[in-house]
């Protein structure tokens, strides 16, 4: 499955790092290339040695290393990797990364890699769950790198909880997920929507909504990594765009619909989009200034056109599947099964997005599929879990499809 794959396995030190030469193992015998680099802490819990001699690679140190300069940059080493992947990722070294520090060997080639990069994060629960290790994970994922783990379990200082790194063969499963192409959609065409839609007001103010576009991002990527020929009509969100994805960028629920239109035909549309029903009818050409003497401006609204109504009515233009997503903060079901019969649409993915689930702009979704043979509820997991399920049951529907 990494027939090829060039990985650049960054050591950092934490105890963790006793599991790294098990994880080269691994990855090698998926057929991957892995050169490591092992920071100062590293190299106190595993040595250059153990590391060349499983990997069959020298191992990269110093910075500022002449023999190493002349064999390969700091900068090449970055630039030929398909993948960074930092095991064990300590909270010192998240902390780096996302400061945009560069003062040794990994974090510059972190720093200059235009690839994708993957942590797999292993400290102590305390150390995990302190704000700011927190919030530097937040700035990371928004910059797109892959957070992987960590488990819950017992670790090296005799406390249990949440810090332990995942063991190799869960890692190396997930790298080779990062690289898995699939053909179970090959030739096929899917349309998806994502993140929030903003209507004007005048030139500076807006109506939009809580998305983040996270959950319609994953779908997109997972049916790419399918086969998929994917197109993404996405309204502004801070998500990444997902690989092998072709991206239109679209403010307004009109210019969603007329992108969706434009990329037809699909075998598939899936509305994941949090579009605005209303729009300000008349909105300002010039910014509405605010005084003593201006009266509070009245608004307005008219309804919005309906994608996913649109989508499911076009006759003989119909996606063969056409999914809906509905976001709920109550009767969750009952509310969904009623949508998918009035928009005319095949599915409907359902979930509780009130302030207590932490759906909106969270990493895990509790989602309903809502067919015409009845509900499935979906266990909690996290929004790239549910995309490949999802992606799964469409291609099961287009396989079984003359």
């Amino acid at each position: 499955m990494l027939d090829g794959k060039k990985i650049v396995l960054v050591v950092s030190g934490g105890i963790a790092a006793y599991k790294t030469p098990d994880l080269i193992r691994r990855l090698r015998e998926r057929g991957a290339r892995v050169r490591c680099i092992l920071t100062r802490g590293g190299a106190e819990f595993v040595t250059p040695l153990t590391l060349a001699s499983v990997s069959g690679e020298a191992v990269y140190q110093d910075l500022f290393s002449p023999s190493q300069e002349n064999e390969i940059s700091h900068i090449q080493l970055a630039r030929d990797a398909d993948l960074v992947l930092v095991a064990p990722a300590t909270a010192n070294i998240l902390a780096r990364m996302a400061a945009g520090i560069a003062d040794d060997l990994a974090t510059t080639v972190m720093l200059a890699a235009t690839t994708q990069i993957m942590v797999a994060p292993a400290m102590n629960v305390h150390m995990w769950e302190n704000a700011a290790t927190q919030a530097n994970l937040e700035t990371l994922k928004h910059r797109g790198i892959t957070v992987f783990g960590p488990v819950e379990g017992e670790m090296a200082c005799g406390e249990t909880g949440l810090g332990r790194m995942p063991e190799p063969h869960e890692i190396a499963g997930t790298v080779e997920a990062l690289f898995y192409i699939g053909d179970r959609l090959r030739g096929r065409r899917t349309l998806v929507t994502s993140g929030p839609t903003y209507e004007s007001i005048d030139p500076v103010r807006y109506i939009a909504n809580r998305s983040s576009g996270k959950q319609g991002h994953a779908i997109a990527g997972a049916l790419a990594r399918l086969g998929a020929d994917t197109v993404l009509v996405s309204g502004p969100t801070q998500q990444p765009d997902p690989a092998g994805v072709t991206v239109i960028p679209v403010e307004s629920t009109a210019e969603m619909l007329i992108a969706c239109e434009d990329a037809l035909p699909a075998d598939v549309a899936v509305c994941a989009a949090a579009v605005g029903d209303w729009r300000v009818a008349d909105p300002m050409g010039s910014k509405l200034k605010k005084t003593a003497e201006t009266p509070i401006p009245e608004l307005t609204l008219v309804q919005n056109p309906d994608i996913l109504a649109t989508l499911s009515g076009l006759g003989n233009r119909r996606p063969r599947l056409v999914v809906g997503f509905a976001a709920e903060t109550e009767a969750v079901v009952e509310n969904g099964t009623a949508k998918r019969l009035t928009k005319g649409c095949d599915w409907i993915v359902a979930n509780d997005v009130s302030a207590a689930q932490g759906t909106f702009g969270g990493d895990d979704n509790t989602v309903h599929l809502i067919t015409a043979a009845g509900e499935e509820a979906w266990p909690r997991q996290t929004k790239r879990q549910v995309a490949e399920r999802l992606a799964e049951r469409i291609a099961e529907v287009l396989e079984a499809a003359p």
